[in-house]
């Protein structure tokens, strides 16, 4: 995982900008650099993954003809200086798949490559094919360019919004583009999330792919649907493998982790490194996460924690997820914890994890939809957000930690394409919830039946039912009912509405003060629907948790 920061204009002062860049240097621990793009400044925090030489750290600078000139750099007293004839300026934070042969169709075109980054083809391919590249990309990424030629600043984030990326308007109408919102904080009054499937150029966004909302259904029979889906997750946990550096697995011994894990396990020649964890009273998973485990016999850690680690991670979990969601910090607790073991006790850089399926085939809340239209309006609602929500939480419990997050059920095709099922087929009509996905790896017996048919249990709730309920009763004793009632009356926009809520908003406050409003509103289930009028967020609460908690 890396960071980036592009300062838009001539105004600002090098110095905060490369203050700013460096909150964020968890994510790029390995290099740093600030160009002087001649008007403003577009910097990058490295963290190796791919073309790990020194000609693949960025801001990329393309130069006369085809010929990158990054290497004639020159250190100035206000960031590196760039040639004469340089013409674009690129950093960006991704991963392009399939970018082997979109390197080679580049070459054959003229076009010279100096390093084995996959980020190397974006100045040749914005050279060559403009802002329609972005329709192109099969991608998680997000990016800052200046275009000397035209003066003028792009940015642009992938169409799920794996990739974070914000931005905020200074008062003299400059842009500033970031990572994380912390790198903002100082530089702008507000700031506000970009819009995934968007590009920015000249002053205005513009959509260039949509993924939450399908242009048509499609109907096949259930053979060739399994057949779909099935091919479609295995090609993007495939090419999610492919790094210069080592690649581990967060396993929870849920359906979705387990799959990545079963996938990669057949694709790989050396036993995977698979990381769970769970509080050291009642983790629901840890036993669930060991027999996925042994099945495909992968190296496994275990990571046991306390209700002191809980209550002692809170603050910073907050401060590196800019959020005070409920469901997202109660879920993020235990993965940062996992993902700051890994970083802590071995060597690797890239962690696959299994976030977006639920979005796609239904949540235990799902099961309560009162038509397959409602069905399908709630997926659409759940991929436009996701950016605010899980894929938030994946993206920064993993990179504070130094570590990039791969995410396969994230893959364009994938989404794409079971985004587009007739909603009627996803109904929970068979008993239990996802069959869809469950039936279409039953014949390979990748994972053990028992956790293939495994009923859903929310992550937050299956490293421990103590989890939830160490916070609640850490917060009840903070706030007297009177400062609670007190509390509350100071927010406006997603008022808390608990003392849990109260306190992570106030933690939230002290380092995003008065930008609440990245996080469009609390996660919750459609309070719309019989059996779903809930007042908490966890799948604990509806009529149909059952054994999911088991």
């Amino acid at each position: 995982m890396c960071s980036i920061l592009g300062y838009c204009g001539s105004e600002g002062d090098y110095n905060e900008v490369r203050k700013a860049l460096l909150k964020t240097k968890s994510r790029g621990p390995d290099d740093s650099r600030v160009i002087n793009t001649g008007n403003g400044w577009i910097g990058f925090n490295r963290l190796s993954i791919m073309g790990l030489t020194q000609g693949g750290m960025q801001p990329f600078v393309y130069g006369n003809s085809t010929t990158y000139v990054q290497t004639d750099l020159k250190a100035g007293s206000e960031g590196y200086e760039v040639p004469d004839g340089s013409e674009l300026i690129l950093a960006c934070n991704g991963e392009i798949y399939g970018f082997r042969s979109l390197k080679e169709e580049l070459a054959q075109k003229g076009y010279s490559f100096i390093s084995d980054s996959d980020c190397e083809i974006l100045p040749a391919l914005y050279r060559e094919y403009g802002t329609d590249m972005f329709r192109m990309l099969d991608a998680e990424f997000a990016l800052v360019m200046y275009d000397r030629k035209e003066d003028s600043y792009i940015a642009a984030r992938d169409p799920i919004g794996i990739r974070p990326l914000y931005y905020g308007i200074r008062e003299d109408g400059t842009y500033v583009f970031a990572s994380e919102p912390k790198n903002l904080t100082g530089l702008v009054k507000r700031i506000m999330p970009f819009p995934p499937g968007h590009y920015f150029k000249s002053g205005a966004f513009f959509r260039y792919r949509e993924m939450a909302k399908p242009v048509s259904f499609h109907d096949e029979d259930l053979p060739r649907l399994s057949e779909n889906i099935h091919d479609l997750l295995w090609r993007g946990v495939k090419k999610r493998l492919d790094s210069d550096t080592p690649v581990g697995f967060l396993l929870s011994g849920g359906l979705d982790s387990s799959l990545v894990c079963g996938i990669a396990a057949a694709l790989s020649e050396k036993p995977l490194e698979t990381w769970a964890i769970g509080m050291d009273v009642d983790a629901i998973d840890l036993k669930y996460a060991r027999v996925v485990a042994d099945y495909i016999d992968s190296h496994h850690h275990e990571v046991i924690i306390t209700r002191e680690d809980v209550i002692a991670a809170l603050e910073p979990v907050i401060m590196a997820l800019g959020t005070y969601d409920i469901t997202t910090i109660r879920a993020s607790i235990g993965m940062y914890l996992v993902c700051k073991a890994i970083h802590e006790q071995s060597g690797l850089r890239v962690i696959l994890t299994g976030e977006i399926s639920d979005e796609i085939f239904g949540y235990k809340y799902t099961d309560f939809a009162p038509s397959a239209e409602e069905f399908q309006k709630e997926a659409e609602k759940r991929i436009h957000e996701i950016h605010m929500y899980d894929v938030l939480r994946a993206d920064r419990c993993i990179s504070v930690n130094s570590l990039e997050a791969r995410v396969p059920f994230g893959d364009l095709a994938f989404v794409d394409y079971c985004m587009s099922i007739n909603p009627e087929r996803k109904l929970n009509r068979y008993g239990i919830g996802k069959y869809l996905l469950r039936h279409a790896f039953e014949a390979d017996r990748l994972i053990p039946d028992s956790i293939l048919w495994r009923e859903k249990a929310a992550f937050s709730d299956a490293v421990g039912h103590s989890l939830k309920d160490d916070i609640e009763d850490y917060a009840e004793q903070l706030y007297s009912d009177e400062a609670f009632e007190t509390g509350c009356k100071k927010y406006g926009h997603a008022r808390p509405f608990t003392k849990e809520s109260l306190l992570y908003r106030d933690i939230f406050e002290k380092h995003y003060p008065g930008q609440s409003e990245m996080v469009v509103d609390f996660w919750m289930p459609n309070r719309n629907w019989e059996g779903c009028d809930v007042t908490d967020p966890s799948a604990r609460v509806l009529s149909n948790y059952g054994e999911s908690g088991t």
